[in-house]
């Protein structure tokens, strides 16, 4: 029996442990742990070491190194640490090691030792430095925790998000706290932390003093404490050596052990039995090592995801696993095999010991057109390693322009942006590129690209009409359009010039452009239009009233409307008014006058080019009949039924048509008649048909 339980120690008076290996750690430690900076990420992830950190003894000139190992102590990277001095260290939930300087900045690296950003807590920690700090995590994601040399707590609840929290100050602390740790309560990051036998708590608005229930008197200081993985609980280890364990709200004790050891412990932790709702707390001394537990946690973790699992793997570089592990569980493409795929594109990108080709070449036969997968991401991820023709080349591979074009712009390759822009059709996108290159590219460069370019260039044009007028004039120049040149002085002579002389000065470069451009039609017009102008300008000088920007016929009408006939006519005569043109402007400014004496005066000067039905029309428009059978005589026989239905003479209209023996005319005076009055001008007209048909 004593072979079976010799490997046995006792715990207390009914249990007993063993110790024994479960596997051994691959590594070579050149230095003992204790001389190092660590940090292990939970659920079997990584481990950091920082060697040779900034001590006394160690010469000034001997570089730390920062080695990453995976939990069974494979090598994963190392590097020479190049940077400031590092306080602590920590992982975040997405597996990125967080190395937090005395500075304030905080360095952030992958598993695999590849640098990817840095930040800083702000000018305050700058200024302070930092004595400790904490990476923590939360539900929003990982957090750090410092504290400055002047006692005071910044914290950011999300790296990922970063928004700085000065905490409060604790009043009468001149010193470090003899431990703290941070807590998450309420979706809301607090300090936890010890000053001689008090505690305090600290959120963004408020420094509270709190109590643990139940603990055992004489405490003069609490020398560690430790929170739970899930933040619900809370382990106090005080100078008299006892252990406080109870929730972290420090509302409810869950029991207290006296250990009997009074020196403070180096580590103080958490954890849980297998497959079991019990907690226990592991306290480390230099050589000695105790559980203390029975906390029953009221709920179960939560485990990882199967997207968390994927992510560790590829984050490992263990994509075929990955992809196996998708395709046994028949993820949807688009959260599995497309998304590792991508991961380990990415990678490929990053192989530089491969040419561009062969790379692009191998991720395309690879990739093909999966579903879910960005070629734009993968070479936004080559051009930030530094290969811009290999990003170029996967380019080729995205199907969507509006992808290739932000990362091409990107990439100083605006022409070839240009180029995918309009090929896309989407306007939007080829203004998107075009205001790129106007500010990328001096003012001939640009104007040369846009004339390779059609489509770009008459979109640019639009622009320019409605926001760079002077901009469009150069390009007309540019590209010898005089044509487009003239037409742009004429509306320059009219929105920008506001006196007269401006106005014609502009017209006479637009008519010099139209001969240019052999329009002589155009040219024609642009210099009547300048005679027109002088004129108008004489007339208001001469007679008053407003005559400026008025077209050439309302300029006529405005003339006889005030009286001044011979001045009407010679206008008319010096820019060649046709008569019959003359006549409806003349005819209609005397009706509206109801100038009639006028009107017949004008009517008799000679015979009518436009007939008299106007002057019939005009007078029954201004109701005035009595005017109108003036006129209704003198129509042609051609109009005459017309005419004289106008005037309401039904009656004779009939006998004009019957003797005109046309069935239109017929047609027309029977749609007038109404009613008694005119039924026997109808059974006339009937039996004129009659008549007709007999015959």
């Amino acid at each position: 029996m004593d072979c079976y339980t010799a490997n046995w120690n006792p715990l207390g008076d009914s249990a007993f442990y063993r110790k024994y290996e479960l596997y051994s750690m691959d590594w070579d430690l050149k230095e003992e742990l204790r001389d190092c900076l660590v940090a292990a990420a939970p659920y079997g992830g990584p481990i950091a070491l920082l060697r040779n950190p900034w001590r006394k003894e160690k010469a000034a000139s001997v570089r730390p190194v920062l080695d990453i190992y995976s939990a069974s102590g494979m090598p994963l990277a190392s590097l020479l640490w190049k940077s400031g001095p590092v306080v602590s260290l920590g992982w975040s939930a997405e597996e990125e090691l967080l190395c937090v300087q005395e500075d304030g900045a905080v360095l952030v690296y992958g598993l695999h030792g590849d640098f990817r950003r840095h930040f800083s807590m702000g000018n305050e920690v700058l200024q302070n430095r930092v004595l400790d700090a904490r990476i923590f995590h939360t539900e929003f994601g990982s957090g750090v925790a410092i504290l400055t040399g002047a006692h005071r707590f910044t914290l950011s609840a999300n790296v990922g998000d970063l928004k700085l929290r000065r905490m409060p100050e604790v009043p009468g602390l001149q010193s470090a706290p003899s431990c703290w740790t941070t807590l998450c309560q309420d979706r809301v990051a607090h300090i936890l932390l010890a000053v001689g036998p008090d505690l305090y708590l600290l959120d963004h608005a408020a420094c509270s003093a709190v109590t643990p229930p139940g603990l055992a008197p004489g405490v003069s200081s609490f020398l560690q404490m430790a929170v739970s993985f899930t933040y619900r609980h809370l382990a106090l280890f005080t100078d008299t050596g006892y252990i406080w364990m109870g929730t972290a709200s420090l509302k409810e004790k869950l029991c207290e052990f006296n250990c009997n050891i009074r020196a403070p412990p180096k580590q103080m932790v958490w954890c849980s039995r297998p497959r079991s709702k019990e907690r226990a707390v592991v306290v480390a001394w230099e050589r000695r090592l105790m559980v203390v537990g029975d906390a029953p946690e009221s709920i179960q973790y939560k485990q990882l995801t199967i997207q968390v699992l994927l992510d560790r793997l590829v984050l490992r570089r263990l994509y075929p696993l990955a992809i196996q592990i998708c395709e046994y569980l028949r993820l949807p493409e688009v959260q599995g095999v497309s998304r590792i795929l991508a991961h380990w594109a990415c990678y490929k990108v990053q192989q530089k010991d491969v040419s561009d080709e062969d790379v692009a070449r191998a991720i395309n036969q690879k990739l093909g057109d999966t579903p879910g997968v960005s070629y734009s991401d993968i070479a936004a991820r080559a051009y930030g390693c530094g290969r811009t023709e290999l990003a170029i080349k996967l380019l080729e591979y995205e199907p969507r322009s509006g992808e290739q074009v932000p990362l091409l712009l990107k990439m100083k390759r605006s022409k070839l942006a240009l180029s995918k822009a309009i090929e896309s059709g989407d306007t939007d996108l080829v203004f998107t590129v075009l205001l790129h290159l106007k500010n990328e590219l001096n003012r001939g460069d640009f104007f040369m690209t846009l004339r390779n370019q059609p489509m770009a260039l008459s979109l640019y044009r639009q622009f320019c009409k409605h926001q760079e007028l002077e901009t469009l004039k150069d390009l007309y120049n540019q590209d010898d359009n005089h044509q487009e040149l003239g037409s742009f002085h004429i509306r320059a002579s009219y929105a920008t010039e506001e006196r007269i002389e401006g106005r014609v000065a502009a017209l006479q470069t637009a008519a010099d452009a139209f001969y240019k451009a052999k329009n002589e039609f155009a040219a024609k017009a642009t210099e009547d239009q300048m005679r027109l102008l002088r004129l108008q300008r004489r007339l208001e000088d001469e007679l008053g009233g407003q005559f400026l920007d008025l077209s050439l016929h309302d300029t006529v009408t405005t003339l006889i409307l005030g009286g001044h006939n011979k001045r009407a006519e010679q206008l008319a005569r010096d820019f060649r008014i046709p008569d019959k043109r003359l006549w409806w402007l003349k005819l209609t400014a005397l009706a509206d006058l109801e100038d009639w004496e006028e009107l017949e005066k004008f009517s008799k000067s000679k015979k009518s080019p436009i007939g008299y039905l106007p002057f019939v029309e005009i007078c029954m428009k201004q109701h005035n009949k009595y005017e109108a059978k003036k006129y209704a005589s003198r129509v042609g026989p051609e109009q005459k039924v017309k005419a004289l239905l106008l005037v309401g003479d039904v009656a004779q209209a009939a006998d004009v048509a019957i003797e005109h023996r046309n069935e239109a005319e017929l047609s027309l005076v029977l749609s007038h008649c109404t009613g008694a009055t005119d039924g026997a001008t109808a059974d006339k007209i009937q039996r004129a048909r009659a008549q007709a048909q007999k015959k």
